[in-house]
């Protein structure tokens, strides 16, 4: 048996985050959930492209609770587990979210594009080991997202989550394209870089 929690004051101000967002567009999609069902379905689905600390999905949703955008209930015995709703103002805030879109492009942050970009320091042998190793990690991405779309391929009511997952292929077809470039054919040292290396093994 569920009770509710009591009601709170809707116009209580509280700082929104993407994570806010989140929970609430979550929610949304799930119906009445617990914050580790939400995590778990973060893991399925949102750490392929927004990946964030999952801690925050236990204390993000007592904040939104506050400023009456979700709906706590909690189980009388038992575990006494919370179950957060959403609610019509919670909703209305979703709606209003989405219709700012982000006005920023896609943000990379690769640390195999790092170490490329310092790669005049590497042999060519090192570099087309760090070309392989992401190669089998894209080619294990993709079997990634197979596995997903076959999972899914049964819940056609799906089609724009399941366009995310169109992106990702996408992505992870043209990254490994470029590393298999790289691991074929690795670019020469610049000139320079070689010419002050040599002449430190000379002295």
């Amino acid at each position: 048996m569920l009770s509710k929690s009591p009601a709170r004051d809707s116009r209580a101000p509280v700082r929104m985050s993407p994570i806010s967002y989140v929970v609430l567009g979550m929610v949304g999609l799930r119906g009445p959930s617990t914050p580790y069902e939400l995590k778990r379905a973060a893991s399925r689905s949102l750490d392929f492209f927004w990946p964030f600390p999952h801690a925050q999905l236990y204390n993000e949703p007592v904040r939104l609770v506050a400023a009456g955008l979700l709906e706590e209930n909690r189980e009388e015995g038992g575990r006494r587990r919370k179950t957060y709703s959403l609610t019509k103002a919670g909703e209305k805030e979703l709606q209003a979210w989405l219709r700012n879109p982000p006005g920023q492009v896609f943000e990379m942050r690769d640390m195999a594009v790092l170490q490329l970009f310092f790669s005049d320091f590497m042999s060519a042998k090192d570099l087309k080991a760090l070309a392989r190793a992401q190669v089998a990690l894209y080619h294990a991405r993709l079997a990634e997202y197979r596995d997903i779309a076959e999972h899914n391929a049964q819940r056609p009511s799906r089609p724009r989550r399941m366009a995310s997952l169109d992106l990702g292929v996408r992505m992870a077809r043209a990254v490994l394209e470029f590393w298999t470039d790289i691991l074929k054919d690795p670019p020469p040292r610049q000139a320079q870089h070689s010419k002050v290396q040599k002449r430190k093994r000379r002295q």
